[in-house]
């Protein structure tokens, strides 16, 4: 748990995905499109990539890829960030983190 919010609060915008996840895939090109720059950290290609995916299912992120942080805080998977991104909040979110700029 401490590696996660360690990289969590390295970045003002964060995704813990895996290379074969479509899901993660879209989430990444979603942040890419708003203007974005998220730190990617892959699980599957983190020696300690196992004992991270425990440390987010415990943060109650099912499946636990992708799992976003925004801000430094766990925002949630796929299905957070697109309603956050319907209702029009996510690119908010992401300029008062800082991980936009206009």
């Amino acid at each position: 748990m401490d590696r996660i919010r360690d990289l969590a609060s390295k970045n003002a915008a964060v995704i813990f995905t895996k290379s074969s996840c479509f899901m993660c895939h879209s989430i990444k090109a979603l942040f890419y499109d708003i203007g974005a720059s998220p730190a990617i950290h892959e699980l599957d290609q983190d020696p300690k990539g196992k004992e991270m995916e425990w440390a987010l299912r415990s943060l109650g992120c099912n499946p636990c890829v992708p799992a976003v942080f925004i801000g430094g805080k766990f925002v949630g998977s796929s299905k957070d960030i697109i309603s956050l991104q319907v209702d029009g909040s996510l690119k908010q979110m992401l300029i008062d983190a800082k991980a936009i700029w206009f």
